[in-house]
Formats: C-alpha cells, sequence, structure tokens
C-alpha cells in the first residue's frame, strides 16, 4: 500500500507548497471510535513546489489521519483563515479481507482561507 497527497490553494489557483502535513495512525474500537487520546506521528513533511508528498511509509490496514497545518501555511503569506489545521480521517483496508482494496491511496486537499475540500484521488 503506498500513499500520497496534494494540496491545491484554490484562492491563489497555484500549488501549496511547504505546507506541513503529518501522518498519524489512530487507535479505534470496532465501532471506530477513537480509543486513544494520544495518536501517533507515523512521517511529517512538508509538500513540494507541485504541492504534492508521497509518503515513505507503507501503512498497514488501520485507521490513519493526515493533518494540514493549515494556519501556519496560510498565516506566512499573511493570510487569515478559520482553519488552524485540516485533518482528513481515511481507513487503509486490508487486501486479505477485501482483494479489491487499493495498492495506493491518493487523498487531495483543495483549500482556501474559507474552506476546503478532499476527495479519493487516483
Amino acid at each position: 500500500m503506498s500513499l500520497s497527497t496534494h494540496c491545491l490553494n484554490t484562492t491563489t489557483g497555484l500549488p501549496a507548497e511547504g505546507l506541513l502535513v503529518e501522518l498519524v495512525s489512530l487507535a479505534v474500537d470496532g465501532a471506530g471510535a477513537e480509543i486513544s487520546a494520544v495518536p501517533t506521528v507515523l512521517e511529517s513533511a512538508t509538500t513540494d513546489a507541485d504541492g504534492r508528498h508521497r509518503f515513505a511509509l507503507s501503512p498497514e490496514p488501520g485507521t490513519y489521519r493526515l493533518r494540514f497545518h493549515t494556519g501556519a501555511f496560510l498565516a506566512a503569506q499573511d493570510t487569515d483563515t478559520l482553519y488552524p489545521w485540516v485533518d482528513i480521517t481515511f481507513t487503509v483496508e486490508d487486501p486479505a479481507v477485501n482483494p479489491a482494496a487499493p495498492t495506493h491511496l491518493h487523498i487531495p486537499l483543495l483549500l482556501n482561507p474559507f474552506g476546503y475540500s478532499t476527495y479519493r484521488g487516483s
């Protein structure tokens, strides 16, 4: 399983170069509720000139969160925002349980100071 992300600033139309993003492992119960108050940061990096990052870690089946540090990123551009960070929580399926589970996840973030959206990319 490989994982990548891409962030575009939809206000400027430019890639979000230098945006800090963290990959966090979450402990959850059978219903999907978090059971640990202290998540584990597995990898921390900044996006490249194209606003992209490919994680070195290959996530095992489980629940994860990408945390984008949008407040600091936009503050560096003299831009106020409502969102100090954006969290995207997702699951990695076990291919032994679901043979159709993807071998690569790409999780884009479209960002502006007033809102954001995300989707499962390709």
